[in-house]
């Protein structure tokens, strides 16, 4: 009988893990995401537009994206029809976008077909499937069988390290909750790791609600206004852009280091000495975790770390190489230091 590989809670809270990668920032992180929605409600032109978006590395729904190549399926559609929408929401074409008008089922090639396209551009990062049940392959839907149908997906996204984004339909019955208007067993939902439900206030008013949830990012629900003539869904309560807390540690962090070059010591210790570069409060018991989950980040700018366990207690070892360091300058924010004004790094 095979043993678990298990591991230690302490082993996982101190190892530095590669971060889950956004393609759209607090929308779609790498993994299997259902975006949902009636019939003709406009589910097509957000995915198009999310597409181009990332394929351009241009903003979409007021959130960031991080550009690479976008593969869009359009199972549902001809060359000719998407040549339309894309001269409606573009005026040029995007040297990362790419389209599929027929491909297998799942199951019966389509994860090979992905694969083979990941291989032959590196740097994929989303893949819409439009619709779902164009590459369904089992004709009945009950919780087991959906499940299983799309771990098959979630498999192949968190595998090659993508975004898979299955386009879906919802039910004519309304429900307090959006995301049991979902077509199919809860075993579709149960199985993703995100899911967008678009839901229209008034059938034809060209006004909705995106509602969002997910493993990964927040839940939100986002009030949307189609504008006719650039094609796109427009956000109509954009919220504000707040710096988090977790930047202003780094930043401050940033700017210790910059100078001492060296640091080791607690985490108390670590608080204590971050005083002198900012007023910022910070506490002991997160100071590890922070150092954890930005260790890539860091590496990006010359900045070291490392956990250890001694006698005397763990230690936070940390080490700046200028050469290394591959920050923008421009990059940077004031903050109050000591009652003064000083600029410096607010988002490494």
């Amino acid at each position: 009988m095979k043993k678990f590989n298990s591991k230690s809670c302490e082993e996982i809270m101190t190892t530095v893990y590669k971060p889950i990668e956004f393609c759209i920032d607090n929308l779609l992180a790498q993994g299997l995401y259902i975006l949902a929605g009636a019939p003709k409600v406009g589910k097509s032109w957000l995915a198009l537009d999310m597409c181009l978006s990332i394929a351009k590395g241009e903003k979409v729904l007021g959130q960031q994206t991080t550009q690479g190549t976008a593969l869009y399926l359009c199972l549902e559609d001809s060359y000719v029809r998407i040549q339309n929408r894309l001269y409606e929401i573009t005026d040029g074409p995007a040297e990362r976008l790419y389209f599929v008008i027929m491909s297998e089922a799942i199951g019966n090639g389509l994860e090979e077909q992905i694969t083979d396209f990941k291989n032959e551009h590196y740097d994929l990062k989303v893949v819409f499937i439009d619709t779902l049940q164009k590459v369904r392959n089992e004709s009945e839907s009950g919780y087991g069988t959906d499940y299983k149908e799309l771990s098959v997906m979630k498999a192949l996204a968190d595998k090659l390290e993508i975004t898979i984004v299955v386009v879906h339909h919802t039910r004519k019955c309304a429900d307090s909750d959006p995301f049991n208007m979902i077509s199919g067993s809860t075993g579709l939902s149960g199985c993703v790791d995100g899911s967008m439900v678009l839901i229209e206030s008034k059938r034809g008013s060209r006004t909705a609600k995106l509602h969002c949830v997910g493993r990964d990012i927040e839940n939100a629900e986002i009030n949307l206004q189609f504008d006719s003539d650039l094609k796109k869904w427009i956000v109509t309560d954009e919220p504000s852009d707040c710096k988090s807390k977790d930047n202003i540690f780094l930043a401050a962090l940033y700017v210790y280091l910059k100078k001492h070059i060296d640091f080791c010591g607690t985490a108390s210790e670590l608080v204590n000495v971050l005083k002198s570069v900012s007023d910022e409060t910070f506490y002991p018991n997160r100071v590890t975790r922070d150092l954890v989950q930005n260790g890539y980040t860091l590496r990006k700018y010359g900045i070291d770390f490392q956990y250890k366990r001694t006698r005397n207690g763990r230690l936070i070892n940390l080490h700046y190489d200028h050469e290394r360091d591959s920050s923008d300058s421009k990059n940077s924010t004031v903050v109050t230091v000591n009652g003064a004004h000083k600029q410096y790094l607010a988002n490494p």
